[in-house]
């Protein structure tokens, strides 16, 4: 059995808008204008966690196969 990721709200909210967008690991989303600035902070502790992989492309994150199943656990 799977142990569940304790996230923080803002870390769940950034979780849910890649399940808004059906995103996939590897799939890139961009964040961008005042999303990116208000979730950065968030986007680099996911990025630490390994949930999250920054992207050459500014304001570009994609899914781990852990920030995946994460995102699936979110409500």
């Amino acid at each position: 059995m799977r142990e569940k990721t304790l996230l923080s709200t803002s870390e769940q909210r950034v979780l849910r808008t890649f399940r808004q967008f059906l995103m996939n690991p590897g799939q890139m989303l961009c964040f961008s204008g005042p999303n990116l600035k208000q979730n950065r902070a968030t986007l680099a502790l996911l990025t630490d966690k390994e949930l999250l992989v920054k992207e050459k492309f500014k304001g570009g994150y994609s899914l781990t196969q852990s920030g995946f199943a994460a995102m699936k656990d979110c409500e």
